[in-house]
């Protein structure tokens, strides 16, 4: 069968959890022997391309002959999916469409599937702008009521479908997401687990919805009431709302990390903090446990089901809660070791080659 894959998510430069996904998801795609049946065509905006100042292979792997890229000519860099895709279904529409990032296309084969990543938007609604979260709820209606078929990134997010929009479940598949960061090596105990540098890490956009006013006021607390004084690293870009943020000058500001910086940040961070509001998956809750920190992180919606039993889970409303959360680790080594050891063995049941396994399964099964 013939499979289109809107893949203008998985260029961008500057991958975050969205763009991530859709790169490691064609990669693995690309790499598993299952592929190998199917013939898939990988839509890319010229537009795009033209921005990031990509070259002619576009992707930094090489594809099998049965992976083709097409590049859709559109003069603007807006409307190309609604537009521009939609006339390519028109003329050559491929068995099985798939939408990695919830916009699905005005026009589009029977037989389409789109991967929603989350509601957020529905839950934290003065965390976005008006027009943002109207066209997030508008496009994510859209696609949950006229595509095909579903996947969620979370059993969360697909409860959520069910819940806010009334979407059948029985349409709905998750698939979960994999890891991207090199696991250390497995069985490693004790003291080298401690050697680590003494600075809390948070990773991810500096923005309203992720608590970073609360992750802030934990660290005040930390350094006031617990003389704890680690310092505070806030690695990402700047996203919605971060003007509002009181961010003292002792807090170490990154911005966007590159995944090789990503990595030594990782290595070498004391704790991982993620007390967000609300995840669709949390992608970094893994990639902390697979560096060996120990995590805290919300109890609310999908970071539970992710995270397992590798972290300290916290109310993201209570910034007392998170500090004590974070003195409770740097104080309790066996605490902080079995942290670690169980985000090892949590890992164990997320890998990006059993994710596109899961996806291309879900995508033949329409055949």
């Amino acid at each position: 069968m013939t499979i289109g894959i809107n893949a203008s998510a998985a260029v961008k430069k500057n991958r975050t959890g969205v763009e991530e996904y859709a790169y490691q998801l064609i990669k693995h795609l690309a790499m598993i022997p299952e592929s190998q049946k199917h013939r898939f065509f990988l839509y890319l905006p010229s537009a795009v391309l033209a921005k990031e100042g990509l070259p002619d292979n576009v992707f930094d792997f090489s594809f099998p002959e049965n992976f083709i890229i097409k590049k859709l000519w559109w003069p603007l860099p807006f409307f190309w999916t609604q537009i521009r895709l939609s006339l390519e279904m028109i003329f050559f529409a491929p068995d099985v469409l798939f939408i990695p990032v919830h916009i699905l296309p005005f026009i589009h084969p029977k037989k389409s599937i789109v991967c929603v990543h989350g509601l957020e938007y529905e839950y934290l609604r003065g965390f976005y702008s008006f027009s943002h979260r109207l066209f997030l709820r508008w496009s994510t209606k859209f696609s949950a009521a006229k595509s095909f078929r579903i996947i969620a990134v979370s059993q969360n997010t697909k409860n959520d479908l069910a819940k806010i929009y009334k979407t059948d479940t029985d349409k709905i598949k998750v698939v979960k997401h994999g890891i991207s960061f090199p696991p250390l090596e497995r069985g490693i105990k004790g003291d080298f687990l401690r050697k680590k540098e003494k600075y809390i890490l948070y990773l991810g956009r500096i923005e309203t919805k992720k608590n970073i006013q609360g992750i802030i006021e934990a660290y005040e607390i930390l350094n006031n009431k617990y003389s704890i004084h680690h310092k505070l690293v806030l690695a990402g870009s700047k996203g919605y709302g971060h003007k509002n943020l009181k961010i003292p000058s002792d807090v170490i500001q990154t911005g966007f990390v590159s995944q090789e910086k990503k990595e030594v940040l990782m290595n070498n961070a004391a704790i991982f903090l993620f007390p967000c509001f609300y995840e669709g998956f949390g992608l970094p809750i893994l990639e902390a446990q697979a560096a060996g920190i120990p995590v805290v992180t919300s109890y609310n919606s999908s970071m539970p089901e992710v995270a397992g039993e590798g972290a300290l889970f916290v109310d993201p409303r209570n910034p007392a809660q998170i500090a004590r959360a974070v003195k409770k680790i740097i104080d309790d080594n066996l605490l902080r070791d079995k942290l670690i050891q169980s985000g090892f063995e949590n890992i164990k049941k997320f890998s990006w080659e059993k994710c596109a396994r899961e996806t291309l399964d879900f995508l033949s099964s329409l055949e």
